[in-house]
């Protein structure tokens, strides 16, 4: 497959040319510019650069607004609901994160909900915002049918991650973002667009049959981790980031690939807190609890017993240096964006 490298700087002004010349303003497309450009940094590729032209053919269908009118809505002094007006999801989330952070900041705990918004990218990249605050986080949102109830024949939850972020008195921060699925649906579509395979048991096809064949496994089922219990942990998802927020839920929210009906009406759901709430040391025993941990006898061939977000933070860094490559499909994608 044909490949190019981009410097990181060069890549975001495309980008943001790109994101500018479907409508969205200059802040506007600079927020979901350096989402994009996060997910290509850290290694998560199935969030990043496939997805432009999928955010962009959503705007030139009135599916995403590019101008909309975002309403925050006072609850109290720590909560706060957001109608997000169909914009695309990194511009509604960015607005999230930082309200809930404000919030926590004044009060001890900040508690947020989006309505109305669209697939945002990466939890992990908003729990950062708040982890760098020295607040712990907890973000949820839901997403399009992929995932089938425990005992169903049909998929209805989405792979609908969870992320909690904590601070660790390190420059790395203890960030766990992972969906309920086996593995999430961007890897899936990756692989797809590139051709490549996906790895043994963590799809079915539409006839309920184990596939590695990744358009396979888009037309039929993923696999949750851990059976009954992945079914339950993306059920709750789906009630605290749809039921709860006033968004879609139970099925509703359409697929952004394939499904042009209408808005996606994703839900969000933000909460961050103070370290200090309960304790005054809170450095000190987040320290000594990842300590404690590491420092426990390794199996043969493990080097050091990792925390969530230690192996995402050393691919940042790392990519940080180099030049972004580029598929032949979104080295596409970016000159067709550009006409």
């Amino acid at each position: 497959m044909e490949k190019v490298n981009l410097k990181t700087a060069t890549l975001k002004k495309e980008v943001t040319k790109i994101f500018k010349k479907f409508g969205l303003s200059s802040n506007h497309a600079l927020i979901s510019t350096n989402a994009i450009i996060n997910a290509e940094l850290v290694g998560a590729y199935g969030h990043g650069l496939s997805r432009l032209k999928m955010y962009c053919d959503r705007i030139s269908k009135k599916l995403i607004n590019p101008k909309p009118k975002i309403v925050i809505k006072k609850i109290s002094q720590s909560i706060s609901q957001i109608d997000a007006d169909n914009s695309i999801g990194f511009v509604a989330a960015d607005i999230a994160i930082k309200k809930a952070i404000k919030n926590a900041k004044k009060t001890g705990i900040g508690l947020v909900a989006v309505k109305n918004s669209g697939h945002y990218g990466l939890s992990g990249y908003y729990a950062e915002q708040a982890v760098k605050k020295n607040l712990i986080t907890m973000i949820y949102t839901n997403g399009p049918p992929a995932v089938s109830p425990h005992g169903a024949l049909k998929s209805l939850f989405g792979t609908n991650p969870i992320c909690f972020g904590s601070p660790t008195a390190s420059k790395i921060p203890f960030i766990l973002d992972t969906s309920i699925s086996m593995i999430n649906r961007g890897k899936i579509r990756f692989a797809a667009r590139n051709n490549k395979k996906i790895p043994e048991g963590v799809a079915l096809d539409k006839f309920g049959k184990p596939t590695i064949d990744a358009k396979k496994a888009l037309q039929g089922v993923q696999l949750p981790i851990a059976g009954f219990r992945g079914s339950g942990l993306a059920w709750m998802v789906d009630i605290l980031s749809g039921v709860f927020t006033g968004g879609n839920h139970a099925g509703r929210v359409k697929d952004p690939f394939d499904d042009f009906s209408g808005p996606q009406n994703i839900g969000h759901l933000f909460i961050t807190f103070k370290t200090n709430l309960f304790v005054k040391d809170y450095n000190k025993r987040i320290k000594d609890n990842i300590k404690k941990i590491k420092r426990l006898p390794k199996i043969k061939g493990i080097k050091e017993i990792m925390y969530p977000g230690q192996n995402k933070y050393k691919r940042f860094k790392m990519n940080l240096k180099k030049e972004i490559e580029i598929s032949d499909p979104v080295k596409k994608d970016l000159e067709n964006l550009k006409i």
